[in-house]
């Protein structure tokens, strides 16, 4: 048989690098630093000896012998592995138990602990207080946007739902487009170009992001009402436009406000539908910026431009239109005065119509105006040139009241003055 391949010698292998620790030499450290620490204790032993006896000669009495450490179990014979790796008595102790004390840090903490103990309590009171850095600080986290506030701001962006205003906060202002102002805005970019100062007033306070909600339309409205109340104190009379009418009445536009005028306070109440597009003067009936009710009266306006013709000392001639226990309403062409019982004669008077009567012209003096209550005070005593004249005389002192009227002017200036 022919003779067969031999097969390929496996090739050699290196054996595994081991680190190895002999018995011997781990022995041999452990016995080192066991001999390392009997010396150390021995030597505080022998220290503690000389201590106490130091301490027993100042007390008289006499010395002991310092006692020598009995020699370890170890030493009696060659202590085998399971021994020197026993760790069965190290269960549940930590790092910190088996290092032991740290003296670099219990020196570090000694003086600190020390500083703490010897150091007195302060109350707060002891501390130092800075009032103007404590306002300081206030004033860099003062909130900016109070509801209600009128702000000043620069338009610093547009969207197309409404404007970006600065007013000086953490955060841009933001106004929706139903609120930059009266009436209906078409385009928000020719209306507030950016940089454009702008006043408007703080209807919402700062969100979680430091914005506020700002609004022209709010502060106009606002000044409108703030206007138009003063028109009232005033008792003007305005001119507007009507522009609708509903079962009640028309209605019309002042200062930016809707008004309304009831059909009751029209000239022409009975068909106001074609009073739309006319231009009515009024007068106010009430307004009420807390209801939003702004009430106005062409009659009134009709009586009030009456009154912008009439003085204190004016002499005015009329007709009795009624008689009252108090007194007489004179009818002076639309409006009504009142000449009170005691404004009438300086004489003895039994009766109001023993000087004038149902139907009489009669010559009086304004001494009391009040446009917004519609009053008007009048005087006939005034004219008398002695008390009780016109019981006697009626027609010559009626025919001579404008003369006597003069001295009765000066004689209302005197009686203003001393009043004042």
């Amino acid at each position: 048989m022919p003779p067969r391949p031999s097969a390929a010698a496996a090739p050699l292998r290196k054996p595994p690098q081991v680190l190895q620790l002999t018995k011997k030499e781990e022995q041999l450290r452990l016995e080192r630093e066991a001999a390392e620490a009997r010396a150390a204790a021995e030597a505080a032993n022998a220290r503690a000896a000389e201590l106490e006896n130091a301490a027993r000669a100042a007390r008289g009495e006499a010395p002991i012998a310092p006692q020598r450490p009995t020699a370890p179990a170890a030493a009696a014979g060659p202590v085998g592995d399971d021994e020197l790796f026993d760790l069965s008595g190290f269960e549940g102790l930590s790092m910190a138990d088996l290092l032991g004390p740290d003296e670099r840090r219990q020196r570090r903490q000694a003086p600190q602990a020390s500083a703490a103990a010897a150091a007195p309590a302060r109350t707060v009171d002891e501390f130092d207080f800075d009032e103007e850095a404590f306002l300081a600080a206030l004033d860099e986290q003062e909130f900016v946007g109070t509801t209600g506030e009128v702000a000043s701001g620069t338009v610093i962006g547009l969207e197309s739902d409404g404007v970006y205003v600065d007013i000086g906060g953490k955060a841009p202002g933001f106004m929706p487009k139903k609120e930059c102002g009266l009436g209906v805005i078409t385009n928000l970019k020719e209306r507030f170009p950016k940089g454009l100062q702008v006043e408007v007033l703080v209807t919402r306070e700062q969100n979680a992001d430091g914005m506020v909600t700002v609004s022209a339309r709010a502060l106009a409205l606002r000044q409108s009402w703030e206007k138009v109340r003063a028109l009232e104190k005033e008792g003007k009379v305005l001119q507007v436009k009507v522009n609708g009418f509903n079962r009640g009445g028309v209605t019309c536009d002042v200062e930016g406000l809707r008004g309304f005028i009831p059909r009751s306070q029209l000239q022409e109440g009975e068909n106001h539908e074609a009073l739309v597009g006319k231009t009515l003067g009024v007068a106010f009936l009430e307004v009420n910026p807390e209801t939003r009710k702004l009430v106005l009266s062409e009659k009134k306006a009709a009586t009030a431009a009456l009154f912008q013709n009439l003085e204190v000392g004016q002499l005015v001639e009329g007709q009795v239109v009624s008689i009252k226990p108090y007194g007489l309403f004179i009818d002076l062409g639309g409006i009504s005065g009142l000449l009170h019982q005691s404004a009438l004669t300086g004489g003895q008077l039994r009766d109001l119509r023993e000087v004038f009567g149902q139907g009489d012209r009669v010559k009086a003096l304004i001494t009391e105006l009040d446009p917004g209550r519609g009053r008007i005070a009048l005087n006939t005593a005034l004219l008398e040139g002695q008390p009780g004249e016109l019981l006697i005389d009626r027609d010559r002192v009626m025919a001579e009241a404008a003369d006597r009227a003069n001295r009765a002017r000066s004689v209302l200036r005197q009686q203003e003055q001393s009043a004042g």
